[in-house]
């Protein structure tokens, strides 16, 4: 089905795991699934993240496939093949780490590596109905991962349930550890329920799910940032990809989306680039604020249902589905997606965030939305030590 670019068997234990080629691992190319790339040397040595999980019981099995270079949203690839959503077959994978999702929905590995600069775990997490957690910028070393260098890029796993979630954070981040949070009865946890733009679909669905979970105490709240901070993330995003890929344009190779978006984005000035900073500042230190208030925030991870493969052709099905997640990506915070699907059958990504470095934090809060085990966590509160 696509999910993989290169099958691999690299370390020896019950735990399988597939890797986005955007991360190194010794003696295979790095290709980012792009023609310009096909011919590059070997990795000499593994990413950081690579080393954790052969440090563990774990086996990597292959290279997930993606969007090339890492800079789409659909996850299709004309050069490599396009990954197919296994549980929704007619809808686009997501993107761009495509292939990390479709290979844990496809039940091929245990857990899967993507990365994350601008929603990239959670979009595809939520188009095939699995789980992704982008961490919190600069908790999992970037060391080997592709392109060298951005503001915005989260290494992170995908899963099938919320306890292989956390044994793979465990595994990728040497600092994860579930003791520096606690489990409080009395404790009322406070989750803001941000009201943003999305289909009635999509929140009737949530509205159904939240419903259904007790002795949580739920508010309505705004970002005033919010929407500016998803326009500060595309210029971010645009600009440090130029400067990481523009080189690549003088080789003909590009698929034409990712053509066209590094010209667009060789329009970006320097002056522009800093005020979206600006924006990031400002939407970081009111996220901070309102995250000393609430244990976490809840809106949907996609704003619609996944796009049609149909579809992919019309820009305006494509237009700000990432306007969720982005915002996340520009103040840093960690941010989990779970699956759920509406009465009609649809995808639906339910989208918790919680504090800077609080990732053990956000983890059993998620436990609390989880859909499959929901129930057990009703009475019980995390709070930090």
């Amino acid at each position: 089905m696509t999910s993989l670019v290169q099958n691999l068997h690299l370390g020896i234990g019950e735990i399988k795991v597939v890797i986005k080629d955007t991360i190194d691992i010794q003696k295979y190319p790095t290709c980012a699934a792009s023609p310009t790339l096909a011919n590059i040397s070997a990795a000499i040595k593994h990413a950081d993240v690579v080393e954790n999980i052969l440090e563990h019981d774990c086996e990597i099995i292959g290279k997930a496939n993606l969007h090339e270079l890492a800079f789409g949203i659909t996850g299709l690839n004309e050069y490599t093949g396009s990954p197919i959503n296994p549980k929704y077959l007619h809808l686009i994978p997501g993107g761009s780490s495509s292939g990390s999702a479709t290979a844990v929905a496809e039940k091929i590995c245990d857990f899967s590596i993507g990365t994350d600069t601008g929603g990239s775990i959670r979009l595809p997490a939520a188009c095939c109905g699995v789980y992704g957690l982008k961490p919190t910028y600069g908790r999992i070393s970037r060391k080997g991962v592709l392109p060298q260098y951005s503001s915005l890029d989260c290494v992170g796993p995908f899963a099938n349930n919320m306890n292989m979630l956390i044994q793979a954070m465990q595994i990728i981040d040497p600092t994860f550890d579930l003791s520096k949070v606690q489990h409080n009865q009395v404790h009322i946890p406070r989750v803001g329920i941000l009201r943003v733009d999305a289909d009635d679909l999509v929140w009737e669905c949530i509205n159904r799910h939240v419903s259904q979970i007790n002795d949580i105490h739920f508010e309505e709240m705004e970002l005033s940032h919010f929407n500016a901070a998803y326009e500060a993330g595309m210029t971010l995003i645009s600009y440090e990809n130029w400067h990481s890929f523009s080189h690549l344009l003088t080789t003909g190779k590009l698929g034409t989306d990712i053509r066209e978006r590094l010209l667009a984005a060789s329009q970006i000035t320097i002056e522009q680039y800093e005020k979206a900073q600006d924006v990031q500042h400002l939407f970081k230190a009111e996220l901070d604020l309102l995250l000393k208030k609430y244990d976490a925030l809840l809106l949907p991870t996609l704003p619609t249902a996944p796009p049609l493969l149909s579809e992919i052709n019309d820009p305006l099905k494509l237009l700000n589905l990432t306007a969720l997640v982005r915002p996340f990506n520009v103040s840093g915070h960690p941010a989990i997606t779970l699956p759920l699907e509406t009465e009609l059958g649809t995808p639906v990504g339910l989208q918790l965030v919680s504090g800077h470095n609080k990732d053990e934090k956000l983890c059993l809060i998620a436990k609390i939305f989880d859909p499959n085990k929901s129930h057990q966590f009703k009475k019980q509160m995390v709070i930090d030590k």
